[in-house]
């Protein structure tokens, strides 16, 4: 089924590509934009907008606004995420372990890199800007998870938050097939706003619950005004959810 789906992708159906295309929009933007980002919906005119998106079938018919199916979840993301990925030099295969395990410490360190070196010029060409970072990131999980391994994305307006799932398989010591999972949330830290540490770490713990998974990782986009330079961006630090689990932070 993961490799049906993925074949249908890369070959852009026609249907496939026409949703590309209404994108950029200015009316699909408005809808699609707060999703992408996990923000509400505070101007009135966007309710002929999402009337609009619903009846391209884009977004589901009730409330909240949410992407009318996985596959569009995942061709939103990876057409947004384009312009990211011509920048992304890394060879995926550098990213497998000894074991046959992806080394997801190691992507987010060079994702720290990559952020610092092309993260604000990004921002600014990103045209869903509210939702700029989350679609960087994608972009960047993206090029050196596909291919071995598979992206699970939640993503909906209002949630202010983007979760990710890495499925990687593996082979065990016997040669039987094993899954690996790391779990991930996204989250941004807006002009105004108090530190989304707390709440992050409240809804990892919750996500991580339903996944049954022990850990993950809690990234934090800073985009006050006052945020640290970007070349002093990307510090790691250790963290605890609400139930006991132990997370990774990275601020960004």
């Amino acid at each position: 089924m993961e490799d049906a789906k993925e074949r249908l992708i890369r070959a852009r159906a026609t249907h496939l590509d026409s949703l590309a295309a209404r994108l950029h929009e200015p009316r699909v933007k408005r809808v699609m934009e707060p999703i992408v980002a996990g923000g509400p919906y505070t101007d009135r005119s966007n309710s002929d907008a999402l009337s609009y998106a619903r009846d391209l079938g884009l977004i589901t018919q009730k409330p909240p606004p949410q992407v009318a199916n996985p596959i569009y979840r995942e061709v939103i993301l990876r057409v947004l995420g384009d312009l990211t990925e011509q920048n992304i030099h890394a060879d995926p295969r550098s990213f497998v372990l000894p074991d046959g395990r992806f080394d997801l410490p190691r992507l987010l360190e060079e994702f720290v890199v990559f952020w610092r070196e092309h993260g604000e010029v990004l921002i600014q060409q990103e045209g869903y800007h509210e939702a700029a970072c989350q679609i960087i990131l994608m972009a960047f999980l993206h090029r050196l998870v596909n291919g071995g391994g598979y992206l699970d994305r939640e993503y909906a307006a209002g949630t202010k938050r983007l979760n990710v799932l890495v499925r990687w398989p593996y082979s065990g010591p016997d040669g039987g097939r094993l899954m690996q999972r790391e779990a991930m949330e996204l989250k941004v830290w807006r002009p105004g706003a108090d530190d989304p540490k707390p709440e992050g770490l409240a809804q990892l713990d919750r996500y991580l619950d339903r996944l049954t998974l022990p850990t993950g990782v809690l990234v934090i986009f800073d985009r006050r005004p006052e945020a640290s330079p970007w070349k002093e961006r990307g510090a790691f630090e250790q963290a605890t959810t609400p139930s006991g689990r132990q997370v990774t932070v990275l601020r960004a």
